[in-house]
This record gives C-alpha cells, sequence and structure tokens, in this order.
C-alpha cells in the first residue's frame, strides 16, 4: 500500500500551490536545463558521428581492408595464393598490385607520386575507385597501352587533362654510354578520380594497369602483393594476424588499422571525452534538483510529520520526494530526447539555410573533409545519455529525500 500513496503523494507535490511559485519555477528550470543538456549531447555526438562516417567512406573507399606483400619487396607465384585466399568463408576478394614511388611530370612541375598497377576488373571488387571516376573509366586501363589515371589534384599540379601525355620517371636506373640515367616511360592519361580531400589520395595517388606496371618497375611476373578484402573491416586485424600464422615466414600481412588506425583511435577518444565534458551539463542541471528538493522538503515538514504519525515509515518518505524529484529528471530527459533526435536529424538543413541566408561557409573541405555538416544518430548514444541523465537526476534526489525521512514529527509538529 505504501508504493501507491508515495506514488500518489509524490505527483500531488509536483503541483505547487499558488504561493509556491518559486519552488515550481526552479523545478522547472532544472528541468529544462536537463533538456537542454541531452539536447546538446544527442546532437553533438550525432555530427561527431556524421564526421566519423564520412572519414570512414573516404578511406574504406580506397584502402583495401588487407595487404599481403613480402619481406623482399616481391610475391612471386601469386596465383596460387590468391586461389588459396578462397577457403577463407571472411575474404570476399582479392587482387594483385604493383606499386611504387615515381616522378611525374607533364605539362607542369615535376609532382612525387605513388603509382600502383592494377587489374580494373578486379579493383572494383576491393575498392570504390571506379566509382570514382569523374573523367574517363578505369576500365580504359588496357595492357601494353601504358594509360594513367590520376587523382583530381595530381591532374591539376601536372596541367593535364584526358589524351595528354606524362612522363614516370622510376628509380630504377639505366647505363648508357651518358651514364646513370633514370628510367622513364610516356603515359598516356585516360582517366580522373576524385576521391575528396583529407587524406591527399587526390593529390599522390596514379594508377595503371598491372602489365604495364610489372615491365615498368621490372618486376617480370612478380607483384608487389594481394589486396584483400574482408566481410568485416573492423575484423582485418584478426584475420590478419590468422593470415600471420599460416603463410610462410616471408609474408608481410598489414591492415588499414597499421596505417590509420591510430587516427580513428584519436576520433574516438575525442568523442568519449566529448561526452564526458557535455556530461557534465547534465549533471549541473540535475543537481539543481539538490536545492529544489530542500526547499519543498523544508516547506513539507509538517506534511511529513503528519504522514509519520499516520504510520508513514522513512523509506516511504523518500520514496515520496525521490518520486517528485524522478518524474522532473523524466520530463527533462524526455523532451531532451525529443529535442536532441529532432535537431540531429535537421542540423544538416538547418546549417545550410544558415550559411545560404548570410553567405558564410563554415565548414571548409579542405579543413574538415566535407563542407557541410554531417549527422547520424546512433541509437546506443542515445540509450547511453538518457540512462545518464536518468541516474544523475536519481542521485540528486537522494540527499534531499535523506534528509525527509529523518524528519522529527515532534519538533515539526510542536508549533503548528
Amino acid at each position: 500500500m505504501f508504493r501507491p500513496a508515495a506514488l500518489f503523494i509524490g505527483l500531488r507535490y509536483t503541483r505547487a500551490k499558488k504561493r509556491n511559485h518559486f519552488i515550481s519555477f526552479i523545478s522547472a528550470v532544472s528541468m529544462i536545463g536537463i533538456a537542454l543538456g541531452v539536447t546538446v549531447l544527442i546532437t553533438v555526438l550525432s555530427v561527431m558521428n556524421g564526421f566519423d562516417r564520412e572519414i570512414k567512406n573516404r578511406v574504406f573507399s580506397m584502402v583495401s581492408p588487407i595487404t599481403i606483400s613480402s619481406v623482399n619487396g616481391k610475391v612471386a607465384d601469386w596465383p596460387l595464393l590468391q586461389e588459396s585466399l578462397k577457403r577463407y568463408k571472411v575474404v570476399k576478394a582479392s587482387a594483385p598490385f604493383v606499386t611504387g614511388e615515381v616522378l611525374l611530370h607533364g605539362n607542369g612541375p615535376v609532382q612525387p607520386a605513388l603509382l600502383t598497377g592494377v587489374l580494373p576488373l578486379q579493383e572494383k571488387n576491393l575498392t570504390q575507385l571506379p566509382s570514382k571516376m569523374v573523367r574517363g573509366q578505369l576500365t580504359d586501363l588496357r595492357a601494353g597501352e601504358f594509360g594513367i589515371v590520376l587523382g583530381e589534384n595530381l591532374a591539376e599540379l601536372l596541367d593535364v587533362g584526358l589524351g595528354d601525355k606524362v612522363t614516370v620517371f622510376t628509380p630504377q636506373v639505366s647505363i648508357s654510354p651518358a651514364g646513370v640515367i633514370p628510367r622513364a616511360k610516356r603515359f598516356t592519361v585516360v582517366g580522373i578520380f576524385n576521391a575528396g580531400s583529407g587524406f591527399g589520395f587526390d593529390r599522390a595517388l596514379g594508377f595503371i594497369q598491372l602489365n604495364d606496371a610489372q615491365k615498368l618497375f621490372g618486376f617480370g611476373d612478380d607483384v608487389t602483393g594481394l589486396h584483400v578484402n574482408v566481410d568485416n573491416v573492423f575484423s582485418a586485424p584478426l584475420f590478419a594476424q590468422q593470415l600471420m600464422n599460416e603463410l610462410s615466414e616471408s609474408a608481410s600481412v598489414s591492415t588499414w588499422a597499421d596505417q590509420f588506425g591510430e587516427f580513428f583511435r584519436a576520433v574516438q577518444l575525442e568523442k568519449t571525452m566529448m561526452f564526458i565534458i557535455l556530461l557534465l551539463i547534465i549533471a549541473v542541471a540535475a543537481f539543481n534538483l539538490v536545492s529544489t528538493l530542500m526547499m519543498v522538503v523544508s516547506e513539507k515538514e509538517a506534511d511529513i510529520a503528519i504522514l509519520r504519525t499516520f504510520g508513514a515509515t522513512p523509506r516511504m518518505i523518500m520514496q515520496v520526494f525521490m518520486i517528485q524529484g524522478g518524474i522532473v529528471g523524466i520530463l527533462g530527459t524526455l523532451l531532451g530526447v525529443i529535442g536532441g533526435i529532432t535537431l540531429a536529424l535537421n542540423v544538416t538543413t538547418i546549417v545550410n539555410v544558415i550559411e545560404h541566408v548570410f553567405h558564410v561557409q563554415f565548414l571548409s573541405s579542405n579543413v574538415y573533409f566535407v563542407n557541410y555538416l554531417p549527422s547520424e544518430i546512433e541509437w546506443s548514444d542515445v540509450l547511453k545519455i538518457s540512462l545518464a541523465s536518468l541516474s544523475l537526476s536519481l542521485v540528486a534526489t537522494i540527499y534531499p529525500a535523506w534528509s525527509a525521512s529523518k524528519t522529527d514529527p515532534v519538533e515539526s509538529l510542536r508549533y503548528e
């Protein structure tokens, strides 16, 4: 019987009398503070999730999850290795590649680049390079024709376009009567891709046909290694360790995490720290409930004493005031969740409208990877924020409720 009575009285106390408007105002402020804190936290984490998504799209669209190479720089009998990878269920596709650092010369200054030889039909199963083409097609790379596909920024620096010639200088040298000269080959630009800003793919990468790359770098029938695509890119490090244990000692296995893992860990750490910092906003609003409930307890001393004389236990008195504070926390959290989800779903549009109206640009793709404000709601974040807000609100009610339960009925009714 005490539970329904505590609930009824707690709900009744949330409706202050006319002479208690100040207490109602403080309760409303606490509720609004909790709602604003939850709204801000959901929105900020959603924006960070959006940036995280865009960064992952940039990386995984151009970088294969796993790379198998050799400590001596060349992999022989790669068709047998490629065939052996098919026995692993997690492997979706694999493809050979030949890569090397070169200098490129077009109509502009000489530019350094990382040149990779690929098989165009197999590359589409590993990366999104074919869909990143803005001019030409990746399949325009044909063996023996010495075509080259360049990043958009690299093509601009070289001042070349489709059909223009580019001279490729490799670290390998040739001996001639004039002395030692670098090996060079003329290529025709057959395509240009745009992988987006942020990681310099457009600035530093070029692609040619695998057979042409083998001739250019003097690999014969060997390759630099195999690129491997798996079902879950985040399980790539674990699978790579398995491959290391099963392949020969001369094999070298690396993953996307070896190159970009620190960057993603830094993003995750930043998100965690932002969650903790913004949670303090909710904590400040939640602990405003302490002062609110202490005033209510002070005002309701006579009521508490009467309830005690009617047989109410200290536990029931605690429940009354914890319910009253909990209602404020629940309503504030609910309003914050609704506001946060609404704002997170529309923040991109809101920012775009502000930029259009005031003719400003808050985000530049040269700095933030994208030129708009991305947002992605993760319901696990919403759940964690809601539970944290409710927990802080509940904790804030403990001391006032405990103080109310310790009220002495005799002292409280002495002067009534």
